[in-house]
């Protein structure tokens, strides 16, 4: 639609997709209070296919995340769940209530220590505890968290984040949350740790009816809705909510795009044999009853496996991170997920979301993998083709769909998205009669050079989009960094512990055979499970016939991406 945002609705399903959606909208804050920096083109992409505009009570100017989180009972921490924004009517209510008035407080949780220095830096914490907005200025952002009477970045420490809300610093709409109070966050009792009661949440007529209502909110003041993006838990029993979000959503709004990322924390505890079986089995009823119900479905994880078998965390080049650590994990997915989206996030000829699910998905292969070069090693005085033909024809991207090593496998079809280089190292700068090392360095353009590059790929249908914006690194992001400069350039030299605020990334979804090896073993650890050891996954509302049916879904599935010339061509 000409001149006008395509807007995207966001449902966050699960703890993990708290983690990874904190960061990703911290990561858009970061963004929009840059947008009037004279480094960055103004304009790449578009925030209000994000965010809304709105009014608090008192007609101060809002714009807030379009958004619809579900996580239960003890997950907020010190946030509220109607939010800081709008004062709550009911409330309003009772204070006009003119007869007797009992008030039942429940005890707060303590605020964690960055938001409380965060939102003093900010001057948005009044002397009555509430949440004041400021006007929002025609960039639409906040100031940087570095300010002037604040010099030191705000970060919160690891030992400091017990939930995700613990460094989210964004306001969110009271719209936004809400809460499945029948399961609790903490302890051993009460968890919704299968698939089947994940279901059976959204088929309760208190908690379809909530979520019908926030949706039809958001999407009845959208002009051109093109879709949703889903976050949700593989996991625990969020798989089966987010399935149910999913048949909600393609019954309801037939024709929009439904882009799902099943999200799965750091790896395998051994010793925990009821946790890892449940995983397996909340993942693979997960990928399958969502896969039935999305346009396009992509696993993330920064583990080396979606199966039984232990297989260590990817590894980054530049990066430090523990992969026990879901504030790290989310972190470096955030990242990515900010990468991939960015197709159907342009301001100018964007690709919609239904569109990119068409492109990836055709025979049938609507599961891709992720991969992603964080940060993407552009040394200083390099050129984009320098950078290129260091990383070689093999794969660049460290896998993050837990599909194994990609290596040795095919790509059928692949969005890629590289990031944050600065225009004047696009192409290279030869002095005039030195012959070019590579056919990239003939190219006059940036997005010659990664088109040429791609093309070293055969049979492979690309879409690709060079973009100068780079990804917002700013706190409270964790220190993960091992040798980077400010801006995120990868220098020979070691620049340890030095406050990254923005790096390149390089990213790819890409439809691939991979998924054929990872399916079948899906398939062949599900085979293995003496169900009846397993009774407890089975009484909350899965059958016998219905593993039997997810076998041959798995194995159907797998056959699409079978490697072979009789594929037909999309």
């Amino acid at each position: 639609m000409a001149g006008g945002a395509r807007e995207v609705l966001t449902l966050q399903l699960g703890h993990f997709a708290g983690f990874v959606g904190a960061h990703w909208w911290n990561q858009q804050d970061a963004a929009l209070g840059r947008a009037t920096d004279a480094k960055e083109p103004p304009g790449e992409l578009c925030p209000d296919v994000l965010y809304r505009t709105g009014r608090t009570l008192h007609g101060q100017e809002t714009y807030t995340p379009r958004l619809i989180l579900m996580d239960l009972k003890g997950s907020l921490s010190s946030l509220k769940e109607e939010g800081g924004l709008y004062r709550d009517k009911q409330l309003d209510a009772a204070i006009a209530w003119q007869g007797k008035l009992t008030t039942h407080k429940e005890e707060l949780y303590p605020k964690n220590p960055y938001l409380h220095d965060f939102m003093s830096a900010e001057g948005v914490l009044s002397s009555d505890g509430v949440w004041r907005v400021k006007s929002i200025p025609n960039d639409k952002g906040p100031p940087p968290l570095t300010m002037s009477a604040n010099p030191k970045p705000l970060i919160p420490t690891e030992d400091s984040i017990r939930v995700w809300s613990d460094f989210l610093r964004v306001h969110l709409h009271p719209r936004s949350i809400c809460m499945i109070q029948k399961y609790n966050h903490d302890g051993e009792a009460g968890r919704l740790e299968a698939f089947g009661q994940g279901e059976s949440v959204l088929k309760e007529p208190k908690y379809q009816e909530e979520l019908e209502d926030r949706l039809h909110f958001y999407v009845e003041e959208c002009d051109y809705l093109q879709g949703f993006q889903i976050l949700c838990d593989l996991h625990d029993g969020f798989s089966g909510v987010g399935a149910k979000a999913a048949e909600m959503l393609q019954d309801e709004y037939s024709g929009r795009g439904i882009i799902t990322w099943g999200l799965l924390p750091g790896p395998y505890r051994h010793g925990e044999a009821q946790r890892n079986i449940y995983r397996l089995l909340n993942t693979a009823f997960g990928l399958m009853h969502l896969t039935a119900h999305s346009s396009l479905v992509c696993p993330l994880s920064l583990d080396g496996s979606l199966g039984l078998r232990p297989e260590p965390p990817v590894n980054f080049p530049y990066l430090r991170y523990d992969a026990t650590l879901p504030f790290h994990c989310s972190a470096i997915l955030a990242t990515a997920l900010d990468t991939f989206t960015a197709p159907y996030r342009l301001c100018s000829s964007p690709v919609s979301m239904v569109q990119l699910a068409d492109m990836l998905s055709f025979c049938g292969k609507k599961v891709v993998t992720a991969g992603a070069t964080i940060p993407f090693p552009l040394a200083p005085g390099q050129s984009l083709p320098d950078s290129l033909m260091q990383l070689g024809g093999v794969t660049p991207w460290t896998p993050l769909s837990a599909c194994g090593d990609p290596s040795g496998t095919r790509c059928f079809a692949q969005s890629v998205v590289l990031r944050g280089i600065d225009r004047a190292c696009h192409t290279s700068q030869l002095t005039p009669g030195t012959p070019p090392p590579s056919p990239l360095h003939t190219c006059t353009t940036g997005e010659e050079v990664l088109a040429q590059y791609l093309q070293q790929q055969p049979r492979v249908m690309s879409s690709s989009h060079l973009l100068l914006t780079p990804c917002r690194v700013a706190p409270p992001y964790p220190h993960l960094f091992s040798s980077c400069s400010l801006q995120g350039m990868v220098p020979d030299g070691s620049m340890k512990g030095a406050a990254v605020e923005s790096i390149p990334v390089f990213g790819a979804l890409c439809s691939s055979s991979s998924l054929h090896r990872t399916l079948e073993a899906l398939a062949g650890d599900l085979t293995k499970l003496d169900l009846r050891r397993w009774a407890s996954f089975m009484d909350a509302g899965v059958e016998h016939d219905d593993v039997a049916e997810l076998l041959q879904e798995l194995r159907s599935l797998a056959q699409c991406y079978q490697d072979g010339d009789s594929l037909v061509d999309s």
